[in-house]
């Protein structure tokens, strides 16, 4: 859809440090309610992260179009989206 927002998916795992700095980020950025989580513990959550070319490794923020992977590939993303 034209003008549509981009869904916004960030791939993390409950207990992994990264991805609780990655949540934490979002949250202080004030945009977290424009993101879907994606726990990758559970199975559907894996395979959509798989589909966007992502091997599990976690976190990851898929943007409508690209996969930014990585904690500090993230963190670019996140800020990029406060603007």
């Amino acid at each position: 859809m034209a003008g549509s927002p981009a869904v916004l998916e960030l791939f993390h795992a409950i207990g992994d440090g990264d991805s609780a700095v990655a949540r934490r980020r979002a949250a202080e950025l004030g945009i977290l309610d424009r993101i879907e989580l994606r726990n990758i513990h559970f199975e559907s959550h894996r395979q959509a992260l798989a589909a966007r070319g992502g091997e599990g490794g976690v976190p990851a923020l898929w943007d409508g179009m690209r996969l930014h992977r990585g904690l500090d590939g993230v963190l670019r993303a996140l800020e990029a989206l406060k603007r």
